[in-house]
């Protein structure tokens, strides 16, 4: 079996219902973070921000793995490093007590760029090929390709 045929296939894999799963991940998650940073902006003990810490991370593992499932293409594209970096500032918390606002916080400016940002822009690999081009309107992907970039 080619390895890196499965974790990098042609086209990623999109079975059905994939979409609906990462949108109740995704609330979720966001439920789960809102309760987090709620909880660190009102200096919650730290007991009392454990679940909303384990939820935070299980549904962010979840969302993580059905990209993965797709193709592990998503780590090399900006959208894939906005995550490694936001993973990276949550686990600077413990270690920076007393600047967990301000990192969550970033978390959630990196979450609301990351998420709303052009797709063109999300896509964009910075180590990796130059993302192709949209298709105009009525275009095939050979004429794409022969007009180059722009």
């Amino acid at each position: 079996m080619d390895v890196r045929a499965l974790l990098y296939p042609e086209s990623p894999r999109n079975p059905q219902g994939l979409r609906w799963f990462r949108i109740s991940c995704r609330s979720a998650h966001l439920v789960a973070i809102a309760g987090l940073v709620g909880g660190h902006v009102f200096d919650a003990s730290r007991e009392a921000l454990h679940p909303w810490l384990g939820a935070t991370l299980i549904t962010g593992a979840l969302l993580v793995a059905t990209y993965l499932y797709g193709s592990f293409s998503w780590l090399h594209k900006l959208k894939g490093l906005a995550m490694a970096a936001k993973l990276v500032l949550v686990l600077l918390v413990p270690l920076m007590w007393d600047l967990r606002v301000w990192l969550l916080g970033a978390v959630i400016l990196i979450s609301g760029f990351s998420s709303h940002a052009p797709g063109r822009v999300r896509d964009w690999q910075p180590f990796g090929p130059a993302p192709r081009p949209p298709l105009r309107f009525g275009e095939t992907s050979e004429e794409r390709e022969s007009r180059g970039p722009g």
